[in-house]
């Protein structure tokens, strides 16, 4: 990729972001005058046709809101919905038992609470990218409150406070799931970035990398699997031999990130066959874009939506390969990225109303209308297009990367 190549790109990039996808969501119903906090369940136009709340996307709008002060300047508006979204979390979104709630009502009644600590971990990224914008104690105290809860759970699940019926009998089968290191391993980088205590997260960072290439990592089989046993071992079913591209592709980024800021060249090498073995698992030759499950047997897949094309998929790909070409200059990493970055913007962007649509039918034909959901928001596209300004800058600068969790 040439530097003008580049420069075109991060203009692309940055008009996209503040012409097209960010005036979408402020424009929509998604910031909640009456009741603080978010509604990102919203149509086509931007519409709510559901008020109540993911608290997934309370955090992660948080994130957003605060991400966008942090790396272009303090907007008002910016800024009045990280604070309303942060004192909602506060208010409504955390349990007495101190596990967060995964649905609440519009005005923050609980709905709904499960047993995994997502809801916890997009807390963590959300206080902590908000207290580099406000520089409150106690919001940096709350992120490091929540990470510890959810890595002692992760360590030990005997320790979570939320006594709930596991979602199957350990006795009989004892499983790992590679998300939960995933979010951990994530969420510690920007820990570590914005504390500034850095031996305490380089060490639980590397534990946690360790589990995953150690139990999810299969070199022989060229894949990282979702589900294994405990030890590792592979389970012969449909949720044993699950490939999920999308997610590896993002874990390849967040481990290329911390590769490259600890200078670790083994694990920048991991980072990269992840990338590699997930971007030729996912391409769909025949119809372009990355599916969104497959089979590591070639057996069928029981997931209904397996062949569809996802839009945050596609996000976290356009990521991992700037990040990869920035890495190592290969021009490989660009022809991926290209590919990538043609069919998602023929393909996902609304030329009419704006934003992205978020779920595409093999064929790439539009599966859903609506922009939002409880799992669609303002963050993995939003997150993509800033990211990727800041990889593009350095390409066309030749300057350092910057850390990007």
């Amino acid at each position: 990729m040439d530097t003008q190549r580049a420069k075109e790109l991060k203009e692309f990039y940055h008009d996209t972001l503040f012409c097209d996808v960010l005036p979408f969501w402020m424009e929509s119903d998604l910031i909640d005058k009456e009741y603080g906090g978010f509604i990102t369940s919203v149509d086509r136009k931007g519409k709510s046709y559901n008020d109540d709340k993911s608290v997934w996307f309370q955090g992660r709008c948080l994130w957003t809101f605060s991400k966008l002060c942090n790396l272009y300047g303090i907007n008002e508006e910016w800024a009045a919905a990280a604070d309303s979204g942060a004192e909602f979390i506060k208010k409504h979104c955390i349990d007495s038992d101190g596990r967060m709630f995964f649905t609440v009502t519009r005005d923050g009644k609980p709905l709904r609470k499960r047993r995994y600590f997502f809801s916890e971990s997009f807390l963590v990224v959300g206080f902590a990218e908000y207290y580099a914008l406000r520089k409150r104690a106690e919001d940096l105290a709350l992120a490091e409150k929540y990470f510890d809860l959810m890595y002692r759970i992760y360590r030990d699940p005997a320790s979570d406070p939320f006594k709930i019926t596991p979602k199957e009998n350990g006795e009989v089968r004892a499983l790992r799931s590679n998300s939960y290191p995933m979010v951990l391993v994530s969420s510690a980088q920007t820990l570590k970035r914005i504390s500034g205590k850095t031996e305490y997260y380089d060490e639980i960072i590397k534990k946690i990398i360790d589990d995953m290439l150690s139990l999810h990592y299969k070199e022989d089989l060229k894949c990282v699997l979702e589900t294994v046993y405990t030890d590792g071992a592979i389970l012969n079913n449909p949720t044993g031999r699950t490939i999920n591209p999308g997610h590896s592709i993002e874990n390849s980024w967040f481990l290329m990130n911390a590769a490259h800021i600890t200078g670790n060249s083994e694990l920048m090498e991991k980072a990269l066959n992840i990338l590699n073995w997930s971007l030729e698992w996912g391409w769909d030759e025949a119809c372009g874009g990355i599916y969104y499950f497959r089979d590591v047997y070639g057996r069928p897949c029981e997931q209904l939506e397996h062949d569809m094309k996802l839009w945050w998929v596609h996000n976290e790909a356009l990521i991992a390969t700037l990040v990869a070409y920035k890495l190592t200059k290969d021009e490989k990493y660009t022809e991926w990225y290209d590919k990538i970055h043609d069919y998602s913007f023929s393909h996902f962007s609304d030329k009419t109303h704006g934003e992205w649509y978020g779920y595409l039918h093999r064929d790439g034909s539009v599966s859903h209308e609506q922009k939002g959901s409880l799992w669609k928001g303002p963050y993995h596209l939003l997150r993509c297009l800033m990211l990727s300004e800041q990889i593009l800058d350095s390409i066309e600068n030749g300057t350092e990367l910057p850390a990007l969790l």
